[in-house]
């Protein structure tokens, strides 16, 4: 036991992925290593069970941390009802992650991305990977971005779409991404460039582009992983190509949520090309070829959709039985305004936006409660949570109304609006709120009706920026 509380203690986020899953087989013989999920798992590793939409829970988890690994994505709906764009809810977690680091004395994030293609417009997928960056170090610890292409390991999503397309189907359409270039990387060459970073100062504060030898066209990749299946796979011409047919066509063949499928789909016009590879020269790690790397892989599934994959994640959070909401949207904040202001002036406008029809009353605590026209009783009451909130990130509890389920401690329904991106926006968000309306009514009436208040909040902000 002396032994292991004096190894440096690493918490890895997004542990269940399969880059997670061998981070923790690479880092225990090394670190007091231990996994972050929202689902716990029994697999002789230490894991934590863990909400990063939840900051107390961040905290919690990061207390006692010497080091952080952020490998997060949240393509994946997290609640039964998902409001809101992926991008805007991994700045959510990223902020969460960011901010209980700091308060943990955490020495360093180190964060996986992606290659950065040299390119005038990036697709909303890359553009997050690079707010998702900023966000991990706005608040003062020292971030090591290491950005990839495909990473090629026995579970990874990317290469699991790609086993089960060259499967089934044996002609491809000639599409624009045939001719893009990509520069794979081995899994265990990614978990070696990790255990290089953890407590090396000269990686601090630094992005670095990451990848293995070879650098091929997507064409060329399809072609060599088929030989190494045994299968003959041929190209057509197809002048018309679109890349949301596309996601769904590789949902519907594969299996995998089109959440997934569509981002990966909309980077192959990109080539993820290593712009350098100077970490891993000064590492003095060649790393496998693509060939060596898909050979590993299959042999550890032996050809087969790995058990744990995202097609089954997908069935796992159908199967869920809560009936539970999450909404999200990005504001624009006004110049010298906050967080605070902007939900204090919320309250302020929207009974101004829907007329007689909405009375909010606000205490001297910051309480809120919401009436619709002459009813005694309030639709929702919030209240404000001073101890967990700063300017920065007012925190509300939706603790009763005519609209809401009763306040409980396994769901804590809430109400946030944070600053993100340097004070660019805010983020109003609803975490874990449970309807009293039957769920199927709340979908027809409340759940679009507040997406549709959020927007035209947004809208009256975006007013505000204009210049008299």
């Amino acid at each position: 036991m002396m032994e292991l509380k004096m190894k440096p203690r690493v918490v890895v986020a997004g542990a269940s992925g399969f880059v997670g899953r061998g981070m923790l087989k690479a880092l225990a013989p090394h670190y007091n290593v231990m996994g972050l999920s929202r689902k716990p798992f029994r697999d002789g590793y230490t894991w934590r069970q863990c909400d990063l939409f939840s900051l107390l829970e961040a905290e919690e988890a990061l207390e006692g941390a010497d080091y952080a690994i952020y490998l997060v994505h949240s393509m994946m709906p997290s609640a039964r009802l998902t409001q809101g764009r992926f991008e805007d809810m991994d700045l959510i977690l990223a902020d969460n992650f960011a901010r209980a680091a700091k308060k943990a004395g955490v020495k360093q994030i180190i964060y996986l991305g992606e290659i950065i293609p040299e390119c005038q417009e990036l697709s909303m997928h890359l553009r997050s990977r690079l707010e998702v960056e900023e966000t991990l170090g706005a608040h003062g610890v020292p971030v090591t971005a290491l950005r990839s292409a495909l990473i090629v390991g026995a579970e990874g999503p990317t290469f699991s779409i790609l086993v089960e397309t060259i499967k089934r189907v044996p002609v491809m359409t000639f599409s624009p991404w045939k001719r893009s270039l990509v520069q794979p990387i081995a899994l265990a060459d990614v978990l070696a460039i990790f255990q290089y970073c953890i407590g090396n100062p000269s990686t601090y504060n630094q992005s670095f582009d990451i990848g293995g030898p070879d650098v091929l066209t997507y064409g060329q990749m399809i072609m060599e992983t088929a030989g190494i299946l045994g299968y003959k796979r041929r190209f057509m011409k197809n002048p018309f190509y679109s890349f949301r047919l596309a996601s769904y066509l590789l949902s519907l063949i594969t299996g995998t949520p089109r959440a997934l499928v569509y981002p990966i789909v909309e980077s192959l016009r990109f080539d993820m090309v290593a712009k350098d590879l100077r970490l891993q020269e000064r590492m003095d790690l060649k790393g496998s070829s693509f060939a060596e790397a898909v050979k590993v892989s299959l042999a550890e599934t032996k050809g087969q959709l790995p058990r744990g994959s995202v097609a089954e994640k997908k069935k796992r959070i159908q199967s869920q039985g809560i009936l539970n909401v999450r909404s999200v949207q990005r504001l624009p904040l006004p110049e010298n305004k906050d967080a605070d202001w902007v939900a204090r002036h919320y309250a302020e406008w929207l009974p101004k936006f829907f007329g007689t029809l909405i009375k909010v009353k606000v205490d001297e605590q910051g309480n809120c409660s919401f009436y619709f026209g002459l009813l005694p009783k309030p639709l929702l009451e919030l209240t404000f949570s001073s101890e967990r909130s700063s300017k920065d990130r007012p925190l509300y509890y939706i603790t009763g109304g005519l609209l809401a389920q009763p306040f409980n401690k396994e769901f804590r329904g809430r109400l946030e609006f944070r600053q993100v991106l340097e004070g660019k926006y805010v983020l109003a968000a609803i975490h874990d709120f449970i309807p009293a309306l039957p769920w199927f009514f709340y979908n027809l009436t409340q759940a679009p009706i507040h997406l549709w208040v959020m927007k035209s909040y947004g809208r009256h902000l975006k007013k505000m920026l204009i210049p008299n």
